[in-house]
């Protein structure tokens, strides 16, 4: 089940994939049942969300805008240097614990929305990576059942203003510029993939062009044992995400450098997921 927020003449809608059709409804109307961060705060079922809107209006998908599927999640946790080969082509040492990091919700676009490059910089890097939603309350979950608190998967662009991220040993200004976190176009039901979304290729393309490509069983940490180690240390809770990393190919590690600029087409594939694409423009 493929599950999207919406934005139709000014109005947020929440809908459901079946095939290339999209059913949805919208804030107001009757049978809309909510949006997504609420829904999975109150422990609703996306796969029987996904029935309830089978009912709804068909929507032409060229009459809304794609939101983030999630608008509000407590928490965005990042997980740096989690693919072996982006590991070494940063020159840092395979980790032994992962590197976290936070977003807040201001970063976050949608599907078909613009990256924007800050004026402050003209090094925005691009990093394509694989996203888990929490489902169900997680406190010191074992790896053996942490994917049991699963609710969802979905694609994240994590793109960074490099030359901030590297004033400080802390990511967190040049991880949080706004409308620089795309995510989406979906979230993803687990029924639809390999446990813990292993073994998928991941890919970036800027103008059509291949930046990036992986499988996500390179990741040094797995889905089961991030929320192992994260769930060890904080509750997580229903809507949070954990954004898994990113391969090797980014931006500031070519010779010569290779930064997302205006005009360019950014987009994330993740087999058996989708692609998440977005335009680049300037501040």
């Amino acid at each position: 089940m493929r599950l999207s927020t919406y934005k139709r003449e000014g109005k947020t809608g929440i809908a459901a994939w079946f095939g290339k059709e999209l059913h949805g409804f919208e804030e107001g109307s009757k049978g809309y049942p909510g949006d997504l961060d609420t829904l999975l705060a109150r422990g609703a079922s996306l796969m029987g969300l996904g029935a309830t809107l089978s009912s709804a209006p068909h929507l032409e998908t060229a009459s809304i805008t794609l939101l983030p599927p999630l608008g509000k999640p407590s928490k965005i946790l990042c997980i740096g240097l989690n693919y072996r080969d982006h590991a070494a082509e940063t020159g840092f040492k395979l980790p032994d614990w992962p590197a976290v990091f936070a977003r807040f919700p201001s970063c976050l676009v949608g599907h078909g929305s613009q990256l924007v490059r800050p004026a402050v910089s003209e090094q925005l890097d691009f990093e394509g990576e694989m996203v888990v939603v929490i489902g169900k309350k997680a406190k010191a979950v074992s790896a053996g059942h942490a994917l049991s608190h699963v609710a969802a998967y979905s694609i994240f662009n994590d793109a960074s203003v490099r030359d901030y991220q590297m004033r400080s040993s802390q990511w967190t200004l040049g991880k949080n510029f706004d409308a620089t976190g795309a995510f989406g176009p979906w979230l993803i039901t687990p029924d639809e993939l390999p446990p813990g979304g292993a073994g998928l290729r991941i890919t970036t393309r800027v103008n059509g062009s291949t930046v990036q490509d992986a499988s996500t069983s390179d990741m040094v940490f797995d889905v089961a044992s991030l929320i192992e180690i994260l769930s060890s240390t904080m509750t997580l809770e229903p809507g949070d995400m954990i954004v898994t990393g990113t391969p090797s190919g980014v931006g500031y590690t070519r010779q010569p450098p290779l930064f997302l600029r205006p005009g360019d087409i950014c987009e994330v594939e993740i087999e058996r997921i989708g692609i998440l694409g977005n335009p680049v423009i300037s501040h």
